[in-house]
């Protein structure tokens, strides 16, 4: 019986093993796409070349992502959480926070830093998917899906922001979503920041000064 019971607790920490070895391996590999598709591009990056970086074999990438268009998206999704833990972004910290904060200017502008603050992780993966689907057609549904993605998140932060009663008289939640939907275009990000060199703060200031304007 002792024996058996032994065998038991070795084969579950075994698994756990596995399983962080396997993590640990997919982020090595979502890291070396995302340095090899700043440096080189998307097109000219190839699975063998991000298999090399991250010291794994083509074959498990595949395995793993399906295609070199589904690793864009895996990087894009590290770069927006900012970590590889298994925790959607809606149930995180800084979104509890949103929704215990009592006073609606106050959530929009805790939104809007972390929407800075996620848009500066993530912008060079997403103008890479952005420029990228026009001239590669696997990122095209990889863009659609960002979109569908934001608007779904969009759609419950405006209900939430609806139901404090605290918005404009007549705004409705197609309105609300969309307005804020609009915000996060990484367009904006590129203008102000990369190219006319605003500061985070400048930035951040920016988005939370707007998004309350547009709502309230």
């Amino acid at each position: 019986m002792l024996e058996l019971a032994v065998t038991h607790v070795k084969r579950a920490y075994d698994g756990s093993r596995r399983r962080e070895q396997a993590r640990a391996r997919r982020l090595a590999v979502v890291q070396a796409a995302r340095e090899l598709f700043e440096t080189g591009g998307f097109r000219q990056t190839t699975i063998a070349a991000i298999a090399k970086r991250a010291g794994v074999s083509s074959e498990s990438i595949y395995k793993t992502f399906g295609t070199k268009a589904a690793l864009a998206k895996a990087v894009f999704d590290l770069e927006l959480a900012g970590d590889d833990e298994p925790v959607p972004i809606a149930e995180r910290p800084a979104v509890q926070a949103i929704r215990d904060e009592p006073d609606v200017r106050r959530k929009i502008t805790l939104f809007a830093e972390g929407l800075a603050q996620r848009q500066a992780r993530s912008a060079a993966v997403q103008i890479l998917i952005r420029d990228g689907r026009h001239v590669d057609d696997s990122l095209a549904p990889v863009w659609a899906a960002l979109q569908r993605e934001g608007l779904t998140g969009m759609t419950a932060l405006g209900r939430h922001l609806l139901d404090t009663g605290q918005l404009r008289e007549g705004l409705t939640i197609e309105q609300v979503r969309d307005i804020l939907w609009n915000y996060l275009a990484i367009d904006a990000y590129e203008r102000l920041v990369l190219i006319q060199g605003w500061s985070q703060q400048r930035y951040s200031n920016w988005l939370a000064h707007t998004m309350v304007s547009a709502l309230q």
